[in-house]
């Protein structure tokens, strides 16, 4: 497997993401932070549009302000699966 520093972006969004447990959450900023680029706040968000691997549980990031924000199988799943979990 490649080292954290040989990895692309994306790379690094999948695996803080695939990392956020089960009922908790954490904020497109928290994720761009941990992933190593405070600034690309936008850029999580579209990497996670993008996501349909179910490993990525992508639900769990949600915006700063509390919303939960959008999500590629429809922001009504998103919650659905949220509050399934226990994270709301």
């Amino acid at each position: 497997m490649n080292s954290l520093k040989d990895k692309t972006f994306t790379e690094k969004v999948h695996d803080v993401v695939r990392q956020i447990p089960k009922g908790k959450f954490l904020t497109y900023k928290e994720v761009a932070e941990r992933a190593g680029n405070k600034n690309a706040v936008r850029a999580v968000g579209t990497i996670l549009s993008k996501n349909f691997d179910k490993n990525i549980p992508c639900h769990r990031v949600i915006r700063s302000d509390g919303k939960t924000g959008q999500y590629n199988r429809g922001a009504s799943e998103k919650i659905r699966l949220l509050k399934q979990e226990g994270a709301i």
